[in-house]
């Protein structure tokens, strides 16, 4: 049973609009095709078809209809829809589609109950179409949208509505739905509320899907109301209603009996109400206005609403929009002969009786909860409150509101405040005359009202400022609009507001004076307006009459020296609010809150413009700091010293170093409360010092500041100010931010005392005693900024250059010295704090929040951004701990003398520790990265990602007492915990790819968290691939031990793990848009792959993965993606024919991306190949290698695909870089290679850019100093010469990275072309067509890559060595059918490769054989030429070598491919002599099997050479002198082999062995034998001795191996000594006595050698392998002995002998 499910579409165009408010949306036309094609459900959106007896019934049959479709329904289903229809008050029928629909969607919803399920869809459905209605009616209002997209909304809307066609009143009839809807959303909401108190009533335990599911109810019901209300606003705005409907909603208003976030939700509905149909720009007429107007007046008595105090403030609303109709009479108006006055008077009269009423405290109520109340404002909220009085105070629920409500309301308020400015100025100016009269009075007996509290004060004028401050408050546009026309009410409002100001008015003022000068803009205003000295008072009185910067400064300076003069100097008795100031020119009890207002006020200026800032601090007549540190005495109330502090952390934004400083010394001696001469000369001071000491002083202030939170919070807020970096110092970041001295007076120089205040007295001791959830949080927030500024501005890196510079780093530096710099820095004493057990606590502790309450908050409320920075805080220590305990800690304790106190306690060995006693923050961490808040998300994957990959936590621990499993335990606790689904499926859903992402790039917000999610997976399996861990886990896997298992259930079961999403992402994300590859998708993409990669190469999850894979044809579908590339492919915009990509970045990394994925692809295919083959499936290879060939076989037929040579194109992009180094005149000291990663030979694979800028920084700096540069000519010489080199090194760093993917890319290609090759299910023509391909593709590419000296050469070198001898082993008459070998360009023909199908017939196949030969002997030539090459390594030359070998040998192996040897020799040849020149040399002094590979090089050449009758080789050898070191080396044999290691004994033999093969195919040419006698062969064999030994003695070898060894060695010289015999020839005399003294001198040998052989005395113990030794050794003596005569020597010797020494 399958239902249509709309909300994915509904998503979709909510993303639409949301993007389109946010100026995102790039395409428009999508976006009216889905409001088009959803029309219909807009319409039917407030259309709910209620229950009915015959649905029921039709239900109950067991037969349903559901879109069109008949279907059977069970029992069970009958009664779950039943349940869902009762649940939702829906129609059953409506209900049993939606339950088909809930049962669809199961694992969007964690797999919870269909029924559940359903009723989640149903709101989910709802509230979306509600919210996309919204924003279309918002957006077609607003001029921001433009006018194209605000007349196509309009027409969206005016569709929606049906008012183009259909009758006007439909917009009413909408607006009467929507209302309806509302007191629905009341009625359903209260039931809710019920069935949840019945259970808590009766004690009974609520079920837990039950209870989810009120809860969420509940929230969206909430979320539909408030829609629904702003959807009515939005109408009203619109014109789209009748005055009919301003009756009805004051007739549903009056039956509102309780205040609430619901009710609160009607304002914006009233306020627009009263706009449209009470103001002269509104849509209503005047004759409905007045008929509105008797209405409401009227109603004031005999229709009495249920909330008076709202119909009061609703009045006042209405007053002060239907006042200004009457402005004008024009003629034929209903006001004929209207007393004007009259009406005006019962106006104001109304006015005031709706103020009585409560219509002010209600407005300001209201407001006051509409603005975001997250950041504690204790200073407005006390304001806010003294006002209230006792007036009617609404819920605080309204929080749960929206942005975009908030605003909406705001907005309309400031309608209203502009209306009553407007339209009500005699009533304002009552406000004020009103208020004078009662001050005077007030004044007139202030001490009797004072002492017994009776003072009277309406405050109606401060009400209403305070409601214009927070209608204005963080709305910069309305600010603007405020200051844009000096002539309007508005501005002329301020003026006269300003005049004549008591104290309380005055504190309404500045707050309402502060919302509008936010902005460069507003502030500028606001300072020229306070400049303003026009109308100013005498000079002998306190106060001018209007506000101003001279008014503000007097009442500053006046309290500062009553405070002077009259201070006690007892301690407060009261810390956290201080004592009462005394002896005070007129004691009023608001004069703190003006002080706090006036501080606020100067603080939020100097926030918003440096220009303003700069003013202040150089006043001529005003020390601002003097003052200010004079109102925070102990004995001023502590908000006013909170305000203070504020004020000092405003003036320090963009501070300078001198002022830095200077506030730092005056904060110093005011803490110890002894001021510096010059203050007390300046400002005379005289404050009596309660501690006789000055550290007491500062312990006994810190303790006062540490004992209210506001003090705290806003000192904390200062610190952290003084410790950012100055403006004009550098990013080096080489010196403090304070003097050095500081302090040096009457303790250890620094900020220690400062640094163990925050985090001692405030972090530890305060923040876990508030309670209060809002203040904590904001107050551990300013810690936490105050210690990463510390923690972040030290540089770390200087104790790295100064430990690899040769010179003094103090020369360069800011600081005196490196020692003071980390002795003197806060990041030590943070460090040492941050290792106490007590901060770890309150640490960890503030780290865990309800994910929830995360979940539901706004992205900048205190509780994600204190979250956010508790986060970034673990994962800064995390990354400096080993800083800390491994360089800094070290070093201070071995060049410092002196330490203050240290840190109580600091029993933490590293972070670890105390994470692994605090394992839930793994769980934490996992939630908060679902929490859509894409900040949070992304630190808190970092963080997971250090812990996850720390190999401290991740050990193995025994799972139960006494058992022998044994888990990881961050795998263990995230395991067994109830959120994994949750914590999955918020993983899963984050990587589903949304084409919106397309269009903002790398900046959308869900890229970045796709990012973040697989750069975290990535990491955390690279790091532990054979072990489990929680990427593991996270991925959809189970665990049980140190192994992993496949999970049958859940988002597994259902495809839509985030195994599975990966796959998805690598496969369906979208490499380019309009032809261009985009760094930004390559580079995730790629990344998606590697995590594939890491989990397919694992033993230890690969089973499971590329089952998966297989499942899902991954491989054929990314190689049917494949896309072909060549010069002309534009990477980021720029093609590598056209333009200069190394000089990009951008660019760089997309063709970094795109090789990195190809090499993974390629990677994949080997490991698929390889297992197909361990697993012998024949028919599975038997389908993929055919697509590797270029065909593909679907269930649909062939497909083409890419072959393996088109996924060669990468060769063809020429990454060259010819950018020659700079030269540089300053930069000739610096060692740029500090820091840099290096490979495992040794060599740079990166620059570290970011220490070389320091570098480059301290040379500046150094040069500075000793005046080589003198004048901006020489530091802009200097800067060009730096710009320089950081570009050249960058390029540097491009370069190589690519080279290194391409390399990388082209072994993985190699590995699959020879599994390929040597792979059974290939046919053997396809084979070797596939091989002749190869060659024909790579040798150029081996030339090239040789001639360059590219390790791609050695590559490729091997391979074909490979290919060779593949070759080998096919004979060319198996060659029927192969496909094309000389190639038919398919694809890519641009850049000329070659490339087929080559499992089709290739009618060429008859010349396969001369084709054949010529590619190998043009693989021949190349090698030759590639060994001569001046760049060539003997890796290369070894691989180059073996190919020459093997192409000399095809005519010796069992192939019909022959080679020409005469073409062979005369290419060797023609190459000159150069070639054997280092031939020989690799011969005499190669490295290993270099050597080994030359010398048979030169034997296959010398073999060719005696074929050809050829003396070439001969002579080169001779000319080079090689062949008598060559003959001589033998000598040294006995010696190398008793001085050589026992493990390379079999590598010397062999090593002499082809040595002595050379040898004797040199020898087998006359002019070689002849050569080689005369190099002191025989003199060389004597020497060595090797012929020397006596059988008969016994071999002193114990080893059976080493005697064949010795054995191979005689063969192989008697060989040579054999072949010098017959190739000179018997007749040669002297070869033949040669022979006969070789024969004499060695008889002993050969006689035992012959007894041997005889079995004579039998064979040693293990030497019956060696007999064939012996059998050839005996046969070649016997033969010297034939060649030599010997026998006949040595009868006539001895009958000579006989003859001279006979008897007879």
């Amino acid at each position: 049973m399958d239902a249509e499910d709309q909300l994915p579409v509904l998503q979709d165009l909510q993303h639409d609009l949301i993007a389109l408010a946010n100026s995102q949306l790039l395409n428009v036309e999508r976006l009216w095709r889905n409001l088009e094609a959803n029309i219909d459900a807009f319409r039917r959106l407030l259309d709910k078809p209620a229950k009915s007896e015959a649905s029921r019934l039709q239900v109950a049959s067991g037969i349903v209809e559901i879109d069109g479709e008949r279907y059977a329904i069970n029992e069970e289903f009958q009664v779950l829809t039943i349940q869902l229809a009762g649940a939702v008050q829906l129609d059953e029928l409506e209900s049993a589609r939606l339950l088909s629909l809930g049962a669809q969607v199961t694992s969007s919803y964690l797999d919870r109950p269909p029924l559940q399920c359903a009723v989640f869809h149903f709101h989910k459905n709802r509230e979306t179409l509600l919210q996309c209605l919204r924003q279309a009616l918002r957006q077609s209002q607003s001029p921001e949208s433009g006018e194209a997209v605000r007349a196509l909304l309009l027409q969206f809307v005016t569709l929606v509505l049906e008012t183009n066609d259909g009758p006007a009143r439909n917009g009413s009839l909408f607006l009467r739905k929507c209302m309806q809807e509302m007191t629905g959303c009341e009625t359903w909401l209260q039931t809710i509320m019920d069935q949840m108190q019945r259970f808590v009533i009766v004690g009974q335990p609520q079920d837990p899907v039950f209870t989810e599911m009120m809860e969420f109810q509940k929230d969206t019901l909430h979320r539909q109301h408030e829609s629904l209300a702003a959807i009515i606003t939005l109408l009203v705005k619109g014109g789209y209603t009748a005055d009919t409907d301003f009756y009805h909603s004051i007739e549903h208003m009056r039956t509102i009996d309780r205040w609430g976030e619901m009710t609160l939700h009607y304002v914006p509905i009233l306020t627009a109400l009263t706009s449209q149909y009470g103001s002269s720009e509104g849509g209503a007429s005047l004759r409905q206005s007045r008929a509105i107007n008797t209405r409401i007046m009227e109603g004031r008595d005999t229709q009495v609403w249920a909330l008076p105090n709202l119909q009061a403030a609703m009045t006042a609303w209405w007053l002060a929009e239907y006042s200004g109709c009457y402005f004008d009479q024009p003629t034929g108006s209903p006001l004929q002969g209207v007393d004007l006055e009259a009406e005006a008077q019962i106006r104001s009269e109304g006015f005031f009786r709706a103020l009585r009423d409560g219509a002010f405290q209600c407005t300001l109520s209201i407001v006051s909860q509409c603005q975001p109340n997250d950041w504690y404002n204790p200073e407005k909220i006390g304001m806010t409150r003294s006002l209230l009085g006792d007036g009617p105070m609404p819920s605080s629920e309204s929080a749960t509101m929206t942005t975009e409500f908030q605003d909406l309301i705001m907005e309309q308020f400031e309608n209203f405040t502009t209306a009553f400015i407007t339209n009500m100025p005699d009533t304002l100016r009552r406000f004020k005359i009103e208020e004078d009269d009662l001050r005077r009075r007030m004044l007139s007996g202030v001490q009797t009202n004072l002492q017994t509290g009776t003072v009277d004060d309406n405050g109606h004028l401060e009400r209403f400022l305070l409601i214009m401050s927070y209608a204005y408050e963080n709305r910069p546009d309305a600010a603007e609009a405020f200051w844009a026309d000096p002539e309007s009410n508005l501005y002329g409002f301020v003026h006269w507001a300003s005049r004549r100001q008591s104290t309380p008015c005055i504190s309404a003022f500045c707050e309402f004076f502060r919302a509008i000068s936010t902005g460069q803009e507003c502030s500028i205003a606001a300072q020229r307006f306070l400049l303003d000295e026009s109308i100013v008072s005498s000079s002998r009185h306190r106060r001018s009459m209007s506000l101003s910067w001279t008014q503000i400064f007097e009442e500053l300076d006046f309290y500062a020296s009553r405070i002077r003069d009259n201070t006690i100097a007892a301690p407060p008795s009261n810390l956290t609010g201080g004592t009462q100031l005394r002896n005070v020119d007129i004691e009023e009890p608001e004069s703190p809150v003006m002080l706090e207002c006036y501080l606020r006020l100067i603080g939020h200026l100097c926030r918003q413009n440096q220009e303003i800032r700069s003013w202040i601090l150089s006043h001529p007549t005003f020390r601002i700091v003097d003052t200010l540190f004079a109102l925070s005495v102990s004995t001023m109330p502590a908000r006013v010293r909170a305000c203070v502090y504020s004020v000092i952390h405003a003036i320090l934004a963009e501070k300078d170093l001198n002022l830095g400083h200077y506030i730092w010394i005056t904060l110093d001696h005011w803490a110890s409360s002894v001021y510096p001469q010059s203050l007390q000369t300046l400002s005379g001071y005289r404050l009596v010092k309660v501690p006789n000491t000055a550290a007491a002083g500062e312990e006994f202030t810190f303790e006062t500041i540490a004992s209210s939170y506001e003090e705290a919070n806003a000192f904390v807020s200062m610190l952290h100010s003084l410790v950012s970096p100055s403006t004009n110092t550098t990013r080096l970041n080489d010196g403090v931010q304070f003097p050095e001295q500081l302090g040096s007076s009457y303790r250890m120089p620094g900020i220690e005392p400062y640094v163990d205040l925050a985090l001692g007295k405030v972090f530890v001791d305060l923040v876990p005693s508030l309670g209060d959830q809002p203040k904590t949080r904001i107050l551990s927030l300013n810690v936490f900024n105050f210690i990463m500024e510390c923690l972040t501005s030290f540089n770390q890196d200087l104790i790295l250059i100064a430990n690899n510079s040769k010179g003094a780093i103090e020369e360069s530096m800011r600081s005196s010295a490196l020692t003071s710099y980390t002795r003197l820095h806060p990041f030590n004493r943070i460090m040492e704090w941050l290792f106490n057990d007590r901060a770890v606590t309150v640490l960890f502790a503030l780290t865990h929040q309800n994910s929830l309450d995360v979940l539901k908050s706004r992205p900048q409320s205190p509780l994600v951004v204190a979250l956010l920075r508790s986060i970034e805080l673990m994962s800064q220590i995390m990354r400096l701990q080993s800083t800390y305990l491994d360089v800094v800690r070290p070093f201070i304790k071995t060049n410092t003398t002196g330490r203050s106190q240290p840190v109580f306690n600091p029993s933490l060995a590293s972070f670890e520790d105390s994470v692994s006693i605090n394992l839930h923050i793994i769980v934490d961490l996992a939630l908060y990265s679902g929490s859509g808040h894409s900040d949070l998300v992304c630190a808190s994957l970092a963080l997971l990602k250090q812990l996850c990959t720390s190999r401290k936590l991740n050990t193995l621990q025994t799972s139960h007492l006494g058992a022998k499993t044994e888990e990881n335990r961050l795998v263990s606790v995230l395991l067994h915990h109830d959120d994994l689904e949750p914590i999955r499926t918020s993983f899963a859903e984050a990587l589903t790819f949304d084409v919106r992402e397309l269009e903002l790039g790398p900046v959308a917000e869900s890229y970045i968290v796709k990012l973040a999610i697989l750069d975290f997976l990535d990491v955390t399996l690279s790091s532990s691939p054979e072990k489990p861990n929680v990427a593991h886990i996270l991925l959809g896997f189970g665990c049980i031990g140190d192994s992993l298992t496949a999970t049958g259930n859940g988002l597994s079961a259902e495809g839509f793990s985030l195994l599975h999403t990966v796959r998805q992402l690598v496969t369906g994300y979208p490499d380019s848009i309009e032809d261009s590859m985009l760094s930004w998708s390559l580079g995730l993409k790629r990344k998606g792959l590697h995590i594939l990669q890491t989990l397919w190469s694992s033993s230890l999850s690969s089973a499971n993965t590329l089952a998966q894979l297989r499942e899902a044809n991954f491989l054929p579908e990314m190689w049917l993606q494949q896309f072909m590339i060549n010069q002309r492919t534009r990477w980021s915009g720029i093609s590598v024919r056209d333009g200069d990509i190394l000089s990009t970045e951008d660019s760089v990394e997309a063709l970094d991306g795109f090789l990195g994925q190809r090499g993974l692809l390629l990677e994949l295919a080997s490991t698929e190949l390889r297992l197909l083959t361990i697993e012998e499936a024949s028919q599975r290879r038997a389908e993929i290698i055919p697509m590797f060939l270029g065909v593909l076989s679907t269930e649909d037929g062939n497909v083409p695909t890419a072959t393996m040579f088109d996924l060669l194109d990468f060769l063809e992009i020429d990454v060259t870089d010819n950018h020659i180094r700079p030269e540089t005149r300053h930069l000739s000291t610096p060692t740029f290679e500090i820091g840099t990663e290096r490979a495992s030979d040794g060599s740079i694979v990166a620059y570290n850019i970011s220490l070389m800028e320091q570098l480059l920084e301290l040379k500046r700096n150094a040069l500075l100093r000793n005046g080589r540069i003198a004048d901006p000519a020489a530091e802009a010489d200097f800067h060009a010469e730096a710009q320089d080199v950081l570009i050249y090194f960058s390029r540097e760093n491009r370069h190589s990275r690519l080279l290194r993917t391409r390399l990388a890319t082209l072994v993985s290609w190699i590995d699959l072309a020879t599994l390929v090759i040597e792979s059974n299910d290939v046919d053997k023509a396809v084979r070797r067509a596939f091989t002749l391909q190869a060659l024909q593709t790579l040798s150029p590419k081996l030339e090239l890559y040789a001639s360059q000296d590219r390790p791609e050469a050695v590559i490729i070198g091997r391979f074909a060595q490979t290919m060779l001898l593949r070759l080998d082993t096919i004979k060319l008459t198996d060659l029927t059918g192969a496909g094309p070998v000389n190639g038919s360009r398919t694809r890519n023909s641009d850049d000329g490769r070659q490339s087929g199908n080559f499992l089709q017939p290739n009618p060429e196949n008859r010349r396969v054989g001369d084709i054949a030969n010529d590619r190998l002997f043009q693989l021949f030539r190349i090698s030759l030429r590639a060994i001569q090459n001046a760049q060539s390594t003997e890796i290369l030359r070894e691989a180059l070598y073996n190919i020459c070998l093997r192409y000399l040998a095809f005519d010796d192996s069992d192939t019909d491919i022959s080679i020409n040897k005469s073409q062979s020799m005369r290419a060797v040849v023609a190459e000159g002599g150069v070639l054997i020149d280092i031939v020989s040399d690799d011969g005499y002094s190669g490295e290993g099997t270099c050597r080994i590979a030359a010398l048979l090089l030169l034997d296959a050449l010398a073999d060719i050479s005696l074929v050809e009758r050829s003396t070439y080789v001969v002579d080169a050898l001779i000319r080079t002198n090689y062949l008598v070191v060559l003959v001589e080396s033998i000598k040294h044999i006995p010696r190398e082999l008793r001085d050589s290691d026992t493990a390379d004994i079999h590598s010397l033999i062999a090593l002499y062995e082809t040595k002595f093969s050379l040898i004797l195919t040199i020898s087998q040419s006359r002019l070689g034998a002849t050569q080689v006698t005369n190099a002191g062969l025989f003199s060389s064999i004597r020497f060595s001795g090797l012929f020397a030994m006596d059988f008969d003695l016994g071999l002193d070898i114990d080893n059976p191996q080493a005697t064949q060894s010795y054995y191979r060695l005689l063969l192989a010289l008697l060989r040579i000594v054999v072949a010098i015999v017959i190739c000179r020839g018997p007749q040669n005399e002297q070869t033949t006595n040669q022979a006969r003294g070789f024969l004499t001198e060695y008889r002993p040998l050969m006689v035992a050698i012959f007894k041997r052989q005889a079995n004579i005395g039998g064979l040693p113990s293990g030497m019956a392998d060696s007999n064939r030794f012996l059998v050839e050794l005996a046969e070649l003596f016997v033969l010297l002995i034939s060649l030599s005569g010997f026998m006949e020597y040595e009868e006539d010797k001895y009958a000579q002998r006989s003859q001279r020494g006979g008897f007879i």
